[in-house]
């Protein structure tokens, strides 16, 4: 069994919640949860876990989420900076760079903004722009496996929360959708777990994303790429990746049939399998 180290430092002026796994001497993995306010480690440490065998794996609370501290700006050239600070602050040389959803967004970022730091990049169920954006919200009029309220379509995407408790009403009322098969007990389970940080999701939302738009510089990127989907993601639908991978220099796409949100979570067999057969191609050597 892998042990983890996990630890806590002062990162640009943040208390961030960094967990390791894997051998140290091993090519590093970094990988950025996503949602932030909403997100944590615990799903990149799920998802990237089992790479511990091979791999050393990176994830932290990004500022603003999970268990580290509310200290902004939530800005994606802040969360940018902090990932190189730990790269560096871990001593980790040249990485694969990892995020899904909104992770994938600083995931781009980080490689747009340190092209020789980045070996590889690994993407899931992200979008380069917002132009995408109103597919997920007719998604989610025409779901029909359970009633979405429409106070909370009309709040996809908007940031505009008046604290934690109608951030969590929101969350609740959105998580069907996210999954290709709809698990009432899991929808609990995941919206129980969450550390709700509303200010956090107004920044990244109200603030950031209506100026976000990386399809420009995408040809920038020449480190490979691979860009993973659910074929039945609601949120950042195939399309949205479709995009990414073909305008990178080098990127590949694969689409996983069965599918919603996070195929790193509902197909992890074939997930896995998919990250380290790319990695072995691409000369990211595994561990031992």
């Amino acid at each position: 069994m892998t042990t983890s180290r996990l630890h806590t430092e002062t990162i640009n002026g943040a208390r961030l919640v960094i967990e390791e796994l894997g051998p140290q001497d091993a090519p590093a993995i970094v990988v950025h949860h996503g949602a932030p306010g909403l997100g944590s480690r615990a799903e990149p440490l799920r998802s990237f876990g089992p790479f511990a065998d091979a791999y050393r794996i990176v994830t932290f609370d990004a500022r603003g989420s999970g268990s580290s501290s509310d200290d902004g700006p939530f800005s994606h050239e802040q969360w940018v900076a902090d990932i190189e600070e730990i790269r560096t602050r871990l001593d980790l040389g040249d990485i694969v760079m990892a995020g899904g959803s909104y992770g994938g967004f600083l995931a781009m970022e980080y490689t747009l903004a340190h092209p020789e730091r980045v070996r590889a990049l690994v993407l899931r169920d992200t979008a380069a722009d917002t132009s995408h954006d109103h597919l997920a919200v007719e998604r989610a009029r025409d779901f029909d496996v359970v009633p979405i309220d429409p106070w909370a379509i009309e709040r996809i995407g908007t940031g505009g929360f008046a604290d934690n408790t109608e951030f969590e009403r929101y969350w609740r009322a959105i998580l069907p959708l996210y999954d290709h098969k709809y698990d009432p007990a899991a929808v609990e389970r995941k919206a129980a777990n969450t550390q709700y940080h509303y200010a956090t999701h107004n920044a990244a939302f109200g603030v950031n994303m209506p100026k976000y738009d990386l399809t420009g510089r995408l040809p920038e990127i020449t480190c490979p790429v691979l860009v993973t989907v659910g074929r039945h993601d609601w949120r950042t639908p195939v399309p949205a990746s479709e995009l990414i991978a073909g305008s990178v220099t080098d990127g590949r796409l694969v689409v996983f049939e069965h599918s919603g949100h996070s195929p790193q979570l509902e197909e992890p067999e074939l997930f896995q399998a998919t990250v380290r057969g790319f990695l072995r191609d691409v000369g990211v050597t595994p561990h031992g």
